[in-house]
């Protein structure tokens, strides 16, 4: 099967993505461990993070809104020039927290615009037999982001402080804008319906249909996980293994190498989302369960490493399948919208596991801690194995409502 990156417009909102995914990762790597190095809490930590989620709950209806009736192109340029200035008070802002604060809430809720156009764009530019393969391209992409954002904003933050971070941030937004500046064909977003309505006919496309139900519930627990990893991981790294900032970004980063290798095969072969998803996200959990519990083995560093890139192999796999199954679930003019409430579900998610585990660390432990998220990760797999996998039929679209026109099993491949 072809590349979906031999389509020139794909291929330049991959680009897009692969710039600005690096910024991103610069910052998720270096913002925490500046919190971390100023004021030693797993609290103030985990306050930074939220605050860079919340925004993105408030902000979801919007998303989803813009990204199916505004030209999607011009919306992602400009959610990364308003990302590259909103991110300029951090050159000034040493310890004052609560303007690191306020950066990180402004940048969320200009990210909260950028994944659900993108989202919404993949199917529309690559085709519809070419979606599971164009996600899998777009895994790639975030890959090599994270890989080069994350080494990137570890180093830069222990050689060169927090204003070589942001510069270092405002150069990939900045290619990212000049990737989306020359126009490309795209579908013309509806108009006619009002904002109010438009907006909740994302959430309707949700309720009738039991495949979508089941992937945000699944979304919810996977999301729980990653926000307990985020402020666990920083504590993981100093802690069992005794490891400083540049190991940190190290481990975050050397994921994509395994994502690499999952997404590449993604683009060249055929998979049902369904399968993906759920056998993904099993294969996760387990993973990251091995990873928390090995240091009662070795805390040799090049274990890590290599467990590490293992992970990022299901990380691919599983998003792809996700992203696949809501593109391929959904009617094409609510996709925007439905992928902006599973965002909005997913931030909220995120934001319980982040004060969960920013306030229970001290009470239960670091170990017992991260088991747990791994077999929050894990109970969503098996959900999906459960009932999108091994049950098909019990999960077709409610008999009360018309399926849209792109609406098949997700089990079946039979689209993608």
């Amino acid at each position: 099967m072809p590349s979906p990156l031999r389509n020139p417009a794909f291929a330049r909102l991959w680009g897009a993505g692969l710039f600005a995914e690096t910024a991103e990762w610069m910052l998720q790597v270096a913002l925490p461990l500046h919190i971390f190095a100023l004021t030693g809490s797993p609290a103030a930590t985990a306050a930074t993070m939220v605050a860079g989620v919340l925004p993105a709950v408030a902000l979801s209806p919007v998303a989803g809104v813009l990204a199916d009736r505004w030209n999607r192109r011009r919306l992602l340029a400009a959610v990364c020039a308003g990302q590259a200035l909103v991110a300029v008070p951090l050159v000034f802002a040493g310890r004052e927290l609560p303007l690191v604060y306020l950066v990180m809430a402004l940048q969320s809720g200009l990210a909260a615009l950028f994944e659900p156009a993108r989202g919404a764009l993949v199917p529309a530019l690559a085709g519809p037999e070419e979606t599971t393969a164009a996600n899998g391209a777009i895994g790639v992409g975030t890959c090599v982001a994270r890989l080069g954002g994350s080494a990137a904003g570890g180093v830069l933050l222990g050689i060169a402080g927090l204003g070589a971070v942001v510069a270092a941030y405002a150069g990939a937004l900045a290619a990212a804008i000049a990737v989306l500046l020359p126009r490309f064909a795209e579908p013309r977003p509806a108009r006619h319906a009002p904002a109010l309505r438009a907006w909740l006919d994302g959430f309707t496309e949700i309720r009738r249909d039991v495949r979508l139900r089941l992937v945000v519930a699944m979304t919810a627990l996977m999301s729980v996980g990653q926000g307990m990893f985020v402020v666990l991981f920083v504590l993981f790294v100093s802690g069992p293994l005794g490891r400083g900032e540049a190991e940190t970004g190290l481990l975050r980063g050397v994921q994509a190498i395994g994502g690499l290798a999952a997404g590449l095969v993604l683009t060249l072969r055929r998979a049902a989302p369904a399968r993906l998803l759920s056998w993904g996200t099993v294969a996760f959990g387990l993973t990251a369960a091995v990873i928390w519990n090995a240091p009662a083995l070795t805390t040799a560093f090049g274990v890590y490493i290599g467990l590490f890139i293992a992970i990022g192999v299901p990380v691919v796999v599983l998003g792809a399948g996700l992203l696949s199954v809501v593109q391929e679930v959904s009617s094409p003019g609510t996709t925007g919208r439905v992928l902006a409430t599973g965002f909005a579900v997913q931030a909220l998610a995120q934001v319980a596991g982040m004060l969960g585990a920013g306030t229970l660390v001290g009470l239960f432990g670091l170990t017992a801690l991260l088991n747990f998220q791994a077999g929050l990760n894990l109970v969503a797999g098996l959900l999906g194995v459960v009932w999108l996998v091994r049950r098909p039929a019990t999960v077709e679209p409610c008999p009360s409502s018309t399926p849209p026109a792109t609406s098949t099993s997700p089990t079946t491949g039979t689209r993608r």
